[in-house]
């Protein structure tokens, strides 16, 4: 999988988002989509305001996070484990870095997927077994 989404095709100053997703294996889609709604209305944004998706490598293959991709027509993408690394995340979790070696999954997935420049536009939020963080990036940043 790429290890990077170039975006759909955007306007002068129109910020690209990306929803990072983390969840327990076996998770249902509808915890995913609902997760995906609640991060999206927290933050006043729609599904369609979204360029892709996001995730760990560990979760690429996840059933639940490839049909929300495929329901809502977006691309899955999963950042390099380098870009992974990297990213700043607000949340600190311990389970996390347990099971994955990161801070926070869903939001390194949508910090690094958007690239150096994006932003968290806030901490991530924890629907059932699904976490959901949204990243930006301005167009040229």
């Amino acid at each position: 999988m790429a290890s990077r989404y170039a975006g759909h095709a955007m306007g002068l100053g129109e910020a690209m988002k990306v929803a990072g997703l983390g969840c327990r294996s076996g998770v249902p889609v509808h915890e995913v989509l609902a997760a995906l709604t609640a991060a999206l209305a927290e933050h006043g944004l729609v599904g369609s305001a979204l360029g892709a998706l996001a995730t760990i490598p560990i979760r690429a293959q996840e059933p639940a996070l490839q049909e929300a991709a495929r329901l809502l027509s977006l691309p899955l993408t999963v950042p390099s484990a380098e870009d992974l690394q990297q990213a700043e995340t607000l949340t600190h979790s311990s389970a996390s870095l347990d099971a994955t070696g990161l801070a926070c999954a869903s939001e390194a997935a949508a910090i690094a997927a958007v690239g150096r420049n994006g932003i968290l536009l806030g901490p991530r939020l924890v629907i059932g077994n699904v976490t959901c963080a949204i990243a930006i990036c301005k167009e040229g940043s």
